[in-house]
């Protein structure tokens, strides 16, 4: 059993497929009656009317209709497309347990807990019939398929059957009564022949919950509570039981006929759904769920599809799958089919039977592989039980008759799977997962194990592709090793182009298209279940879902090519015929088109002369080619065939191409589009555009500072009067200011009433006059005279040096392959906007606003700039009379033609790489791509040097080494700072070799092991273990020159890392409790271990001495005596070697040891630094590989405790600090 699609929700009792499209109704528990789309997995709609359970659902076969009737003794009949309810059918006293269409005439049949069943005309939604003869609930009712009949289950044990013939005649015949085709007389209530009992069928013991009939046959099949599922047959005068298929443990919910096989589907509260033949009664497959008791089942008309509502949902599935087992080598397509296998020409559609397949296995072949070579096939057979399965190796007879082909023996083995791998040998996958290597006489020659493998594919000669829980992997077969693997979850097929470059590989709802190596190019997920592929001649993969066909670019992009009605299982794709078989295994040829996937291939090929011809003879239209052109970076392209001006104007400001964006600005003349065309402009420094989008949009502001700033300081002056006629205050003293116009200022300010300020600008600014009359205006009572600040200066604009009248100067660039190709399309650029501004120049921008100056020159001056070179061609007249036909000599006629190559293409400089890239192209040291600032590649090298995996220590360390890679320097006063990249190197480094110099030397590190060593000696262990730990860190980061100092730094790890581990096991034994023998006991062996850190002598003398009095006071005399002796060999102080030499006397008299301890002197050994107890030498240890400290095997994988960076036990390449590591 193959489930297709699952829903959660409350329990569902009532299901429908609809004859055409892919949907389901599920009537619910809860009232909802809900619409899905199993293909794409989707609720549709959901329709919540009813009050209380729903149990009868029914779409209608034609309409666009379906019934339902629930618990609220309602039938409701809706329309899906209006999604509503279109009326109400009341009649019913009590639940309705099952509402039936019927498949010609308008009629509705539903069965009730009332104990009838009525027949309603929805048309004129009345009853006309009502079925009364069972006495209990009745729990299902159904008509015949063909024939005037209706097959009834009730709670009172009996199935019944009735003819309905009388009824058809009565309300269907020509002659008919109106009245009794409208509604029921009393009469025909009782005793009419509109409905008769035919049979009624006993057999069962208890209720029976479901009765239907056989699509064809004349048979019955019934489904109860006495646990049994019944078939029964009927002929024109009796009906009998035929035979009881056995096996449910609870009530059997329903049962139904499979439409095409000869086979009886059941379900039942025992959460089993069961599958019987009809011929031999016996139960073929059970498919159980958990914990959810089914309800009800439906068989869709004509699809192999079923479906069935439990307690928590429903599942929609297929009894067994119905993808044809096919090959395809060259030209021709190997299938099977109707146990023959086919082939088929692909060029001259010839179809054949090339042999029989031996009979024998009641499931269908699952795969197939061909060998060319010997003309031989390998059939695979997947049984329900996997460990089940076989395969079969047949060699194809060479010359068969295809009306009765030859039935050759075949060689049959267990196996899940079997593949060829070379010209006379195929691997099988065996039920233990191991790979079999097999000749042609199917003997075993190799066997490979395989753990996790659960499937295997083909991969070209020798080769073979591995599939495991979330990956597949490339595995040689010859040397037993894998190749490469790539991470994908549950891929069911695997599809090789035709050269072997790539393979797809296909997943249930995703694919992956790798290369030969298995490197992954891209990945696509689809939402709905992707069901075959092929690679087509141009190198573009062709895949089909349940309901499209797709093509994929090794690029990633992807896109739908046509809608499927069926799924079909593409062979062969060529130019645009798609080559296929179906679900019944018929070979189909479908048309597409290509256009749009060999566009976007010639575009990420960037064969632009197949782009250009495909845009301007193929019919590419939509929006999403214009979305992918401007995604991909060719909006220019896009441009040229779009019409719609609002698109062609953003394209326009996409490429930066001033010209169309102007012309389309035109034709839309909106404010928004103005200002945007404005804002390109300025940023390419065209400032006549500019000049004229802020006119367009009536943007004074920005005028005059665009004026101001081109220092046009005469259209300035226009700008300030048009302030003044529009009374804008602000504006026009603005405009003075910016004109350095001081009266004018005076003038504004004496106008708006500002006295004082006015008063003050002319004192200030030297108008004498002016102030005095001012002056004289005030009144001395009230007002007071501002004074005037001596110090005050003159507030005067910087004049113009060179007025700018021409736009910036560009850079020339070359112009892309399609704008030079198409550039032919409108006048120049130069010309346009000459115009546009001529036309400006009328009242169209400014309106009233302007009539004052429309006499003189308006705005006609915003072309000045535009048409110079027009004005001054015509300027130049025929004044100059310049002669243009001077015979040059060839060499000079040659060199010019050269020069300016004949396509007209110019290269815009590339940008030079900075230093800090070229430092990190040239090193492998991780201190020198931290001072480029390049943390990432440096964090990558600390990783595979040293092992790094926690970065956050080192934080500040990089921080300050790249802080140190720059030296900064003042330019001009307006220009920002610039930078200076200081090189180690810099004799000798050019442009492409440099190194940076890098600030942290090994001698700092040695400076700062001294104050780390006085630290120690006066006890401030956790902060000595902080600095250590620093220099420990900073070591990695070093750039040395000899061989002396990579092993002084060498030392200097070791060093860092003995007293890191020491003065961490101290600290730790210091805070250990002393109450006990035993945590007396650890005391005294951590201090012992203490004294095996390899330290200065001037510190080892203090831990001997704290080992020596902890011992003696244990009464271990014995390990006490021998740590005194090592403590008087260092020499210590006179008083401290007096003291030592008496507890040595001491111990003598008495040399054993009290307490036996975890703690062998005699035996070397190193310290764990994560569990502070010895591993002595032979023992398992993993250890870090920057600082070497030691630890047991199970802290392997885990962070160093000394180093707090690195990964315990990684394998890594080793410090590298020195250039000279890498020669």
């Amino acid at each position: 059993m193959l489930t297709k699609f699952e829903t959660k929700s409350a329990r569902v009792k009532g299901l429908s497929f609809h004859s055409k499209r892919p949907w389901i109704l599920a009537s619910l528990h809860n009232g909802v009656i809900q619409l899905w789309d199993y293909r794409m997995c989707t609720l549709i709609d959901k329709f919540d009317e009813h009050d209380g359970p729903v149990r009868g659902i029914d779409f209608h076969k034609q309409q666009p209709l379906f019934v339902s009737g629930g618990d609220d003794y309602k039938i409701k009949v809706w329309n899906y497309k209006l999604r509503r309810c279109l009326f109400t059918l009341l009649g019913h006293l009590d639940y309705i347990r099952t509402t039936f269409f019927h498949h010609e005439y308008p009629w509705i049949l539903s069965a009730s807990d009332d104990q009838t069943i009525r027949i309603w005309n929805w048309q004129s939604r009345t009853c006309v019939c009502v079925l009364t003869g069972h006495n209990h609930y009745v729990m299902c009712a159904q008509f015949h398929p063909s024939e005037d009949l209706v097959v009834s289950a009730s709670l009172d044990q009996t199935v019944r059957v009735w003819d309905i013939s009388g009824l058809r005649k009565k309300n269907l015949s020509p002659g008919a009564v109106e009245s009794d085709v409208r509604g029921i007389s009393g009469v025909d209530l009782f005793g009419t022949t509109d409905a008769v009992v035919k049979y009624v069928l006993e057999g069962h013991d208890r209720g029976v919950n479901w009765a239907t009939f056989h699509p064809t046959m004349a048979l019955i099949v019934s489904g109860a509570d006495d646990r049994q599922v019944k078939i029964w047959r009927m002929n024109d005068v009796k009906a009998w039981e035929v035979d009881t298929c056995r096996g449910h443990y609870n009530n059997v919910s329903c049962a139904a006929f499979h439409p095409r096989q000869e086979l009886i589907l059941s379900n039942s509260e025992d959460k089993s759904i069961r599958v019987w033949d009809m011929s031999k009664r016996t139960g073929v497959q059970t498919f159980r769920r958990d914990h959810d008791r089914f309800w009800v089942l439906g068989a869709h008309p004509n699809l192999n599809l079923f479906a069935a509502g439990h307690d928590s949902g429903m599942i929609v599935f297929k009894l067994e799958r119905e993808r044809p087992a096919y090959a395809v080598h060259g030209n021709a397509l190997f299938y099977v089919k109707d146990r023959f296998l086919r082939q088929l020409d692909f060029h001259s559609s010839k179809d054949v039977a090339v042999m029989q397949l031996r009979s024998g296995s009641k499931f269908p072949v699952f795969s197939m592989s061909y060998n060319p070579a010997e003309n031989a096939v390998l059939l695979c057979t997947r049984a329900s039980n996997l460990e089940n399965s076989t395969y079969d190796l047949y060699s194809i007879p060479k010359d068969s008759d295809s009306q009765n082909p030859d039935a050759p023996e075949g060689k049959r083995s267990s196996g899940l799977t079997a593949v060829w791998v070379a010209r006379n040998r195929f691997a099988v996958l065996d039920r233990m997962h191991s790979i079999l290597i097999k000749n042609l006489k199917n003997e075993i020659t190799k066997k490979v194990q395989v753990p996790n493998c659960d499937e295997i594919f083909y991969a070209g000669t020798g080769n073979l592709l591995l599939r495991d829980a979330d990956s597949i992997t490339l595995f040689d077969v010859q040397q037993k090793r894998s190749l490469s693997s790539v991470k994908i979850c549950k891929v069911k097929y695997v599809v090789w182009s035709g050269d072997m470059t790539h393979v797809a590989l296909l997943s249930k709802h995703a694919i992956m298209i790798c290369n030969r190596k298995l490197e992954s190019l891209c990945s696509i997920h689809e939402n709905i279940r992707v069901k075959s592929g092929a690679w087509d001649e141009s190198g573009v993969f062709i895949y089909t879902t349940s309901n499209h066909i797709k093509y994929a670019l090794i690029s990633g992009d992807h896109g739908i090519i046509r809608t499927l009605d069926l799924p079909i299982y593409v062979t062969r794709v060529k130019g645009n015929s798609v080559y296929c078989l179906d679900r019944d295994c018929r070979p189909r040829v479908l048309t597409i088109d290509p256009t749009e996937f060999k566009f976007k291939l010639a575009l990420v090929n960037r064969k632009y002369d197949e782009v250009l011809h495909m845009v301007r003879n193929a019919k590419l239209v939509g929006q999403s080619i214009i979305a992918y052109l401007q995604k991909k970076g060719y909006p220019e392209v896009a441009l040229h065939f779009v019409k719609d001006e609002k698109t062609r104007f953003s394209l326009a400001l996409e490429c930066g191409n001033l010209e169309i964006a102007l012309d389309a600005a035109k034709a839309l003349d909106e404010k928004g589009c103005w200002e945007k065309l404005g804002e390109l402009a300025l940023l390419q420094g065209n400032h006549q555009i500019v000049e004229m989008c802020y006119q367009r949009t009536k943007n004074f502001d920005k005028l005059s500072f665009l004026y101001l700033i081109t220092g046009n300081l005469e259209k300035l002056r226009k700008m300030m009067k048009i302030a003044e006629i529009r009374k804008d205050m602000s504006g026009h003293y603005q405009n003075a200011l910016y004109l350095g116009d001081v009266g004018e200022r005076v003038r504004i300010l004496k106008n708006c009433g500002q006295k004082s300020l006015a008063y003050l600008t002319a004192a200030t600014h030297g108008l004498d006059e002016e102030a005095e009359a001012l002056r004289a205006t005030f009144d001395p009572e009230k007002e007071t005279v501002p004074e005037i600040d001596p110090e005050a200066q003159l507030l005067q604009p910087p004049p113009p040096v060179m007025p700018l009248d021409t736009n910036w100067p560009l850079l020339t660039v070359s112009k892309g392959y399609f704008e030079g190709n198409m550039a032919g399309r409108g006048k120049g650029g130069q010309l346009a906007v000459d115009q546009v501004a001529m036309e400006s120049a009328g009242t169209g921008g400014w309106e009233e606003d302007t009539e004052l100056l429309l006499d003189e020159d308006g705005f006609v001056d915003a072309a000045d700039g535009f048409g110079e070179e027009a004005a001054r061609a015509t300027e130049e007249g025929g004044g100059w009379d310049v002669e243009e036909d001077l015979d040059l000599p060839p060499e000079l006629e040659l060199a010019a033609s050269g020069g300016g190559s004949s396509d007209g293409f110019f290269v815009s400089p590339s940008r030079g790489s900075s230093p800090a890239q070229v430092w990190c192209n040239n090193s492998q040291l991780p201190v020198d791509h931290l001072v480029a600032g390049s943390f990432e590649t440096a964090a990558r090298l600390l990783h595979d040097q040293v092992g790094v995996t926690n970065f956050g220590p080192f934080k500040n360390l990089f921080l300050q080494s790249f802080a140190r890679g720059r030296s900064v320097f003042q330019a001009l006063p307006c220009l920002p700072a610039m930078y200076g990249y200081p090189q180690r190197n810099w004799k000798d480094a050019g442009l492409k070799s440099g190194l940076p110099a890098v600030g942290l030397k090994l001698a700092d590190l040695i400076q700062r092991l001294q104050l780390c060593y006085q630290l120690t000696t006066s006890g401030k262990f956790e902060e000595a273990v902080e600095r250590f730990r620093a220099i420990l860190l900073s070591v990695p980061l070093l750039e040395v020159e000899s061989k002396q100092e990579i092993a002084e730094a060498q030392q200097l790890i070791t060093i860092c890392r003995e007293y890191i581990v020491g003065l961490s096991m101290e600290s730790e034994r210091k805070r250990l409790p002393k109450d006990t023998l035993e945590q007396q006991k650890r005391i005294c062996e951590m201090a012992a271990y203490f004294t095996h850190c390899n330290l200065q002598p001037v510190h080892m003398i203090l831990v001997l001495r704290t080992a020596v009095n902890l011992f003696f006071k244990l009464k271990n005399f014995k390990t006490a005596a021998s740590f005194a002796g090592r403590l008087l060999e260092l020499g210590p102080k006179p008083e401290v070697g007096q003291q030592t030499r008496k507890i040595l006397a001491a111990c003598e008299k008495t040399p054993t040891d009290a307490h036996q301890l975890n703690y062998d002197m005699h035996n070397p050994f190193d310290v764990c630094a994560a569990t502070y107890r010895p591993i002595y030498r032979g023992k398992p240890v993993e250890k870090c590989p920057l600082s070497g400290a030691c630890y047991s095997p199970e802290f392997k994988g885990q962070i160093c405790r000394v180093t707090t960076v690195t990964e315990i036990g990684k394998d890594v390449i080793g410090l590298r600090i020195s250039s000279l590591q890498f020669r």
